[in-house]
């Protein structure tokens, strides 16, 4: 718990506010980088993030199945929450995947 707590200015600055600081300077970063990257990275880009969301499914159905199992309520909440907003990316993905892969085939006349 101490490695935690930061220094600064001889003040403690709670745990709380460090990973909410850790959390907005993410949202910034991954805004910027997202839309720096060029057009012709997007198909592999869109290919990590839906690996990224296959492995954040599992771990969210496992938060769902403790919290069905005498755990938190909260953690079923969370990760209910999780299993949605990845499924949307994951399908999505396949349905962005599927277009662009529709463009390249020849067109019947």
């Amino acid at each position: 718990m101490s490695a935690m707590i930061i220094m600064a200015g001889g003040v403690a600055v709670s745990p709380l506010v460090f990973q909410l600081a850790i959390f907005v300077l993410a949202i910034f970063v991954g805004y910027y980088v997202v839309w720096s990257v060029t057009p012709a990275l997007h198909t592999p880009l869109m290919a990590v993030t839906n690996a990224i969301s296959s492995v954040i499914i599992v771990g969210a159905l496992v938060a769902v199945a403790a919290g069905t199992q005498g755990g938190s309520s909260i953690s079923t909440w969370a990760g209910f929450a999780a299993v949605s907003l990845c499924a949307v990316n994951i399908f999505g993905g396949f349905l962005v995947t599927q277009r662009m892969l529709a463009m390249y085939k020849k067109r019947e006349r």
